[in-house]
């Protein structure tokens, strides 16, 4: 149980730092199991030479203090590793990074040496090993399961990840020590003491924010992410999550502008690819993830209160928008649940879509696919037009390129947008053929002090058709979507 508990969290305080992933997946899988396979491999030699219940019990009173010891110092050493990633320095991120092995592989490690170490200890009779160690093995599975459940359901979204790592920690103790007891004496009573001491001073004391950030308001862990709030000097407030590199959403609650300058500006331009556009022709946006109601709140301004279907999978988020970000538009209607999912359910047609969902610094590969993107087209009206953002480096255009290739598999006309002084390319198509002249013909129309007018200024300097150039197209059999973004952060950070 504790094994499978401090995977589950592990993965939560990794994701804070360095975001979640299927490389950080494998990774933390693979390091757990190699933990494991050292544990077993020792626990079957030291059962052998020492076959005593106080030895095993040792062991594992190790493992619970060195649990509880994790919650103290990870912030220390995965900042570490944060800030040797951010300097290039190979030193400080190695030392980081060993830290992190030895962070998680000394409990685990002890834990490992359980399984054999029960084994030798309950097989008395050879003609039963079969039966023991069996028995052993469900009863393990079962902790498995509960190791598995109740840091996902209940423990991490009601205590947070450090709370529930000393909690894990002080139930293995809780258990551990009454073995160094002598049978005889009466202690019936000392483990439950051992747990409701630590575990009422665990749910009482103050750990403060998992994880640090200039300017934050804010924190909270979620179901899905660790949600930072921060507010910069001016009043800008900023939603920022799990490893802090990305901006999610920005609000001004002191300013009446409702531009960013960020790519969120760019959504605004997209219906104006249709011949003779006019803003009262928008009916119903939908946006697939919402995050704090950036882009929702300037479609409602601009586009006088038009309907809007928002996407967002974390509850959490919206409960921050709404309370941060003002997320609170009368003509917004917020669909706490996965994008995809939302898209499939819904029954209305949409004049424009936008796709903004990151689990950073990554796209969830099933909103990039051919099928998706089908799926997309099916709930645009017959002049819809979706908008996706994505990312380059200053000469890697690959991530990009593929999504030119696979949107020219669904729609006529594509176009990309590289918003300056970002690594940001927003990509819009249409469902019907159109072209460079129409959108700046539209655009032309606005008067240059309008939203609109401004937003001109921003979109036709950058707008540029896009072709296909035969390469990579995604699709739900294949779309690998975080290796292509792995080599984009590797060449940012080595050609900056």
């Amino acid at each position: 149980m504790t094994s499978l508990a401090l995977e589950m969290c592990a993965s939560r305080l990794l994701g804070a730092y360095f975001g979640t992933s299927l490389y950080i997946w494998g990774i933390l899988i693979g390091l757990i199991l190699l933990y494991l396979m050292v544990g077993y491999f020792l626990g079957g030699r030291i059962a052998d030479r020492y076959p005593r219940l106080q030895v095993l019990c040792g062991v594992t009173t190790a493992a619970a203090l060195s649990l509880i010891i994790i919650p103290f110092v990870c912030r220390s050493i995965l900042s570490g590793a944060v800030t040797g990633l951010e300097q290039v320095s190979v030193v400080l991120f190695l030392g980081a990074l060993i830290g992190i092995m030895l962070l998680f592989g000394i409990p685990v490690i002890l834990l490992g040496l359980v399984s054999p170490f029960a084994i030798r200890l309950l097989t008395n009779d050879v003609r039963r090993s079969g039966r023991t160690s069996g028995s052993l093995y469900a009863i393990s599975t079962v902790g498995s399961i509960l190791g598995s459940f109740l840091p996902v359901l209940w423990l991490i979204p009601t205590w947070g990840v450090r709370r529930t790592m000393i909690i894990f920690g002080v139930i293995l103790l809780a258990v551990s020590l009454p073995g160094f007891i002598p049978q005889k004496r009466p202690a019936r009573a000392l483990p439950l003491a051992l747990v409701i001491i630590p575990m009422i001073f665990v749910l009482v004391v103050d750990l403060g924010p998992l994880k640090s950030i200039p300017d934050m308001i804010y924190a909270k862990e979620s179901l899905y992410n660790y949600i930072q709030v921060a507010q910069t000097p001016d009043g800008t407030r900023q939603l920022i999550l799990n490893e802090g590199e990305a901006i999610h959403s920005v609000y001004n609650p002191d300013s009446t502008n409702i531009l960013t300058g960020w790519y969120w500006d760019y959504f605004l331009s997209a219906p104006y690819f249709n011949q003779g556009f006019q803003p009262s022709q928008l009916k119903r946006v939908g946006i697939i993830g919402l995050a704090g109601g950036t882009a929702a709140r300037q479609f409602t301004q601009v586009y006088n209160h038009v309907q809007i279907d928002g996407a967002e999978i974390d509850p959490a988020i919206v409960e921050a928008g709404k309370k941060y970000f003002a997320m609170n538009e009368p003509n917004l209607h917020i669909y706490p649940q996965d994008g995809r999912t939302f898209l499939a359910a819904s029954k209305h047609s949409y004049d424009v879509i936008a796709i903004d969902a990151y689990q950073q610094p990554y796209i969830p590969f099933q909103f990039t696919t051919e099928e998706f993107l089908k799926q997309v087209k099916s709930h645009l009206s017959s002049t819809g037009v979706v908008a996706i953002n994505t990312g380059h480096t200053a000469n890697d255009y690959r991530l990009v390129q593929a999504f030119v290739n696979t949107l020219k598999q669904v729609f006529p006309s594509v176009y990309t947008f590289d918003v300056p002084n970002t690594i940001n390319t927003e990509i819009m198509a249409t469902v019907q053929p159109t072209s460079l002249d129409t959108f700046r013909a539209n655009l032309s129309q606005r008067s240059s002090d309008s939203t609109l007018g401004q937003v001109a200024n921003e979109v036709l300097p950058v707008a540029r058709e896009a072709h296909p150039d035969g390469g990579l197209i995604f699709t739900d059999n294949k779309a690998p979507i975080e290796q292509i973004t792995d080599q984009l952060l590797l060449d940012y950070i080595l050609h900056p």
